[in-house]
């Protein structure tokens, strides 16, 4: 007989289990869907879907969680002077579904296929539309899209899901861009989710599940930032670096 503990298997309504007990791993249930209610209800407790084709799909809330403190992020002397010559411009919400196609197709190394897949696009793209879901974009000298992050934004937290990269350190100046706006708007952390040396070196944190749950609680007892973020574009206008 085996030990392992039996995974849960959603229902057609919205109620997860707990995630303080989710496996050690994060793993806490599988099933449902990908509707933009149900996705909302998981990141507001901490709990995000992520599978690979061809599997159900899996809701994860891991141990340790990664945060980026805002006031933490470590703007390294390369990265600085970079964002000192405003030689790329950075915008906001103008076109969500092509950074997340850019982060499915960018290659990773030590992955195979990617996890965000055509209906993760389609319903983060839903998500997007109601004004919880964003993008921050990087463009060059000729206006083309060369790197970016995007991510959903409820409360006072912005739970990062990926970013890409086309040239050096593109990647880099979207997470400092929305760092600065997690500083303006008073957000508790950007979740990193899973643990990343290339994050922690810019000054994330690894963070006891319980205490990432506890200071979730606090964050979602605001209203946050909902709405289309492209009308924000002229604070990033402000920022000195």
């Amino acid at each position: 007989m085996s030990s392992e503990p039996a995974i849960p298997r959603l229902g057609f309504d919205y109620i997860f289990p707990n995630p303080r007990y989710a496996m050690k791993e994060g793993l806490l249930a599988y099933g449902g869907d990908l509707n933009p209610d149900r996705i909302l209800v998981a990141y507001r407790r901490g709990i995000f879907p992520w599978y690979n084709e061809g599997d159900p799909i899996l809701w994860w809330s891991p141990d340790p969680r990664l945060l980026l403190y805002p006031n933490d992020f470590k703007i390294h002397r390369s990265l600085r002077k970079k964002l000192r010559q405003k030689r790329f411009t950075v915008k906001l919400d103008r076109n969500f579904e092509a950074v997340m196609q850019h982060c499915a197709e960018v290659p990773r190394h030590g992955q195979e296929g990617t996890w965000i897949l055509p209906e993760v696009v389609e319903a983060y793209s839903l998500l997007h539309a109601r004004g919880f879901a964003h993008s921050v974009e990087v463009y060059d000298e000729d206006d083309k899209l060369v790197g970016g992050l995007y991510g959903i934004s409820t409360g006072r937290a912005f739970f990062g899901e990926s970013m890409f990269a086309l040239k050096p350190d593109a990647s880099k100046i979207a997470l400092a861009h929305m760092v600065e706006l997690a500083k303006q708007w008073s957000f508790y952390f950007i979740d990193c989710q899973i643990p990343s040396e290339h994050l922690i070196r810019l000054g994330a944190v690894r963070v006891e599940r319980d205490r990432f749950l506890d200071e979730l609680e606090v964050s979602q007892q605001y209203l946050g930032m909902p709405g289309n973020w492209q009308e924000h574009e002229a604070l990033l206008k402000e920022l000195e670096w």
